[in-house]
């Protein structure tokens, strides 16, 4: 380190990590700040759950396959640099939610699950007579009394009842994070319907007056584009991208943070390799438990070794287009607890991302692990293939062998915002501050699981430690 400059180490190289190494640079390079910044991660690669296989020219993501568009910070990352053209959106085609061995289109106008459009609704084989006449008393129930937090289950059930939330509202929201329903925290994940029904009573209703109409294409092909966004050769490529335009000498991989020790003039961190590293300042950008085995001698992140974490597995499987005798027009489908199934939701890569799959092939990505549901995960790469094969024979009819498989667990990778998070990951930062001065918590286990979010949450990170550094 260059004598009278501070140093600053970002702990962990996931997109959070990354993303505060690039803006701390680029501040320290504009400003020229006397700031040495270290990206250490414990692997070999960066970008965390982001993996992308180019292989025959297919492009599988084996995590995360894409990111929402409204949600800003990613795509001003990407054009940050210099990856704006290799953005592109999904085609936006009919998706379906799978119950009791039927694929039922989702219910034009549903937004996360909640009608906006009265007569879809009304038409859907998803539901009984008596679900829907059960959802409309949304129309004159009292808003919910103001609370603190409660499960998004509780939340739900109450304003649309039980076949609505178990045959549609479940299977899009927990499938995001591979969680249960009557688990989940309402204001950790969607506190924007808690905020709509308060505001307007019924959650029907305000989602209708909360929503812009949508544009309509006047040349519209039937392959409009749609909410989501990836890179044209993966995602990996834009971690690549972003690795490329750090500075020289300043990513440590391999090494593992075991243990970080408060001094006087900052911090002292223990490396696997038996090194010792100084700091003045610290991101931690690490799943929540490894965070916790790091700072072990303080209790107050204990709160964080009871934080459940669910492990799930991706599949892929590719075929040549004529092994699909029974084709489904649709992007794909999601499925409800109320079925005999293993696969928890199936993408049809082909359709949604075109650009994924080469001509005359099919491209098929299923997910399989959820909460209370976990075992599955740790059976052979035969035993899931075969099982998530009968899974999708039930309505696709595939007569052939697939071509290519790649299984891709993910241990303890889906940390759980239970009820109650968004209180006890506050404490451990009002904490943190207190006792750790120029330590800060950011990623995935705390304030959101997508790319944006944990994005936003490296940018924020950056704010915290110029702030700090220049006091």
């Amino acid at each position: 380190m260059v004598e009278g400059k501070k140093k600053v180490v970002i702990i962990g190289g996931g997109i959070t990590g990354l993303t505060a190494a690039y803006y701390l640079q680029k501040e320290v390079r504009e400003k020229s700040l006397p700031l040495e910044v270290t990206l250490i991660e414990s692997t070999h690669r960066l970008g965390g759950k982001i993996q992308t296989l180019v292989k025959d020219g297919f492009v599988i993501e084996k995590g995360p396959d894409s990111f929402l568009a409204r949600k800003q910070s990613a795509s001003r990352f990407a054009k940050e640099v210099g990856m704006e053209d290799q953005l592109v959106n999904n085609t936006a085609g009919k998706s379906y939610v799978l119950v009791k061995e039927r694929l039922h289109p989702m219910p034009g106008g549903s937004i996360m699950g909640i009608p906006t459009q009265i007569a879809p609704f009304i038409s859907t084989g998803l539901f009984s007579t008596t679900g829907k006449l059960r959802a409309a008393a949304d129309f004159v129930l009292p808003k919910s009394n103001p609370a603190e937090d409660q499960s998004l289950g509780e939340f739900f059930r109450r304003r649309l009842g039980d076949e609505v939330v178990e045959n549609l509202i479940e299977p899009l929201l927990s499938g995001i994070y591979a969680g249960d329903i009557d688990q989940l925290s309402l204001m950790s994940t969607f506190p924007q319907f808690y905020q709509v029904e308060q505001k307007y009573r019924s959650l029907i209703l305000g989602m209708k007056k909360a929503t812009p109409a949508p544009k309509k294409s006047p040349n519209s092909t039937g392959k409009d584009k749609g909410i989501f966004l990836t890179f044209k050769k993966g995602l990996q490529s834009f971690v690549d991208e972003v690795e490329r335009r750090l500075e020289p000498g300043s990513v440590i991989k391999g090494h593992r943070v075991e243990r970080i020790r408060k001094t006087e003039s900052g911090y002292e961190l223990s490396i696997n390799s038996g090194e010792t590293m100084r700091a003045d300042s610290i991101i931690a950008a690490t799943p929540h438990h490894v965070t916790s085995a790091i700072f072990s001698q303080y209790d107050f992140f204990d709160v964080f070794e009871r934080m459940p974490s669910t492990s799930v597995a991706t599949v892929a499987l590719s075929f040549p287009k004529e092994a699909i005798k029974k084709d489904i027009e649709g992007t794909g489908f999601v499925v409800s607890r109320n079925s005999d199934y293993t696969i928890t939701a199936c993408t049809w890569t082909h359709k949604k991302w075109p650009h994924s799959t080469p001509e005359g092939k099919v491209l098929l990505r299923c997910y399989v692990g959820r909460a209370g549901d976990e075992a599955v995960v740790e059976l052979s790469d035969d035993e899931i293939v075969k099982i998530v094969l009968e899974d999708l024979n039930k309505t696709m009819n595939i007569e052939m062998d697939p071509e290519l498989v790649v299984v891709t667990r993910w241990k303890d990778s889906m940390p759980q915002y239970t009820v109650g998070h968004k209180d006890r990951i506050a404490k451990v930062k009002e904490q943190v501050t207190k006792e750790l001065p120029g330590v800060f918590l950011a990623g995935s286990s705390f304030e959101g699981l997508g790319l944006p979010d944990c994005i936003d949450q490296g940018e924020e990170a950056v704010k915290k430690v110029l702030d700090y550094i220049s006091k």
